[in-house]
């Protein structure tokens, strides 16, 4: 598991639009929403500072709200139906996969923390971030679960 590491963010200012549901309905709901954002770019009018699409998330066992977002500085008109907001600075628990392979790559995060007495800030959001290339259907993703104070590395 030498995928796996401890990472600290800087704070970062997003735009996006979100989906909150029954968490039964993920993925399948989290790909058509970034396929929506995607398809709405153009309304950024090249806001973003990154081709990276961030996927902030906070769920629980019954329903899940996820994002879709850019990484902008602050925009003083956002398109409608999008929203922006700043999530802190803080460290997180990090493993890198790609799309095909998200679910094994939680799978390697979580047991790592376990191993490594981890554990996740439950009032944080986590996020997926999307390494996007239009001619590859099989891209780079970072995986990050933030770190609760006092979580440290043995």
């Amino acid at each position: 598991m030498d995928n796996c590491s401890i990472i600290s963010k800087p704070a970062i200012h997003l735009v996006g639009i979100s989906y909150c549901g029954p968490y039964s309905t993920f993925p399948d709901e989290s790909i058509r929403l970034q396929g929506e954002f995607l398809a709405r770019r153009h309304e950024l009018n090249g806001a973003e500072l990154s081709s990276a699409l961030y996927s902030p998330y906070f769920g629980n066992e019954v329903f899940a709200t996820y994002w879709a977002c850019y990484e902008v500085n602050h925009m003083k008109h956002v398109p409608p139906g999008m929203v922006q907001f700043t999530i802190p600075e803080r460290k997180y628990a990090m493993v890198t996969c790609t799309n095909k392979r998200i679910g094994e790559g939680y799978d390697q995060l979580t047991s790592w923390m376990t191993e490594h007495k981890l554990n996740k800030q439950d009032t944080a959001v986590s996020l997926e971030i999307f390494y996007l290339d239009e001619h590859l259907e099989e891209v780079t993703v970072d995986l990050l679960i933030p770190l609760a104070e006092g979580s440290n590395k043995e």
